[in-house]
């Protein structure tokens, strides 16, 4: 098995172990974020009635030829999904980091979604 192949079983094996106990409501839903090598979305998800209550990432629109970091691209993924989110009614989430570490982009993320107004 090559590395990058361990690094990706091992970061679903912290996934699948972390949502045993990660479970987002209507009352509070859960901030799932995902990051690729290229890009990072964002899905606010309500999991009992199993819908999509507000999504961003960096594959819209906006971003096409973006000259920004990463880094700077996952903040404004951060305060669109928190926008989105209080749109839809949505003040109070649950962060889901899907097994990554909380560092970098995810970091990024999630501090520019607690600056737009998202309690978690």
């Amino acid at each position: 098995m090559t590395q990058v192949a361990s690094r990706t079983a091992a970061r679903t094996k912290r996934h699948e172990r972390i949502r045993l106990h990660l479970e987002g409501t209507a009352a509070r839903p859960r901030l799932a974020v995902f990051r690729s090598l290229n890009h990072i979305y964002a899905q606010v998800i309500d999991d009992a009635s199993g819908k999509t209550l507000a999504a961003a990432s960096t594959v819209e629109k906006e971003f096409k030829g973006s000259k920004s970091t990463k880094s700077d691209e996952a903040k404004t993924v951060g305060r669109l999904v928190a926008e989105r989110a209080r749109s839809a009614g949505v003040e109070h989430v649950v962060f889901d980091r899907a097994g990554f570490r909380y560092h970098g982009r995810i970091k990024s993320l999630a501090d520019a979604a607690r600056e737009a107004g998202l309690d978690f």
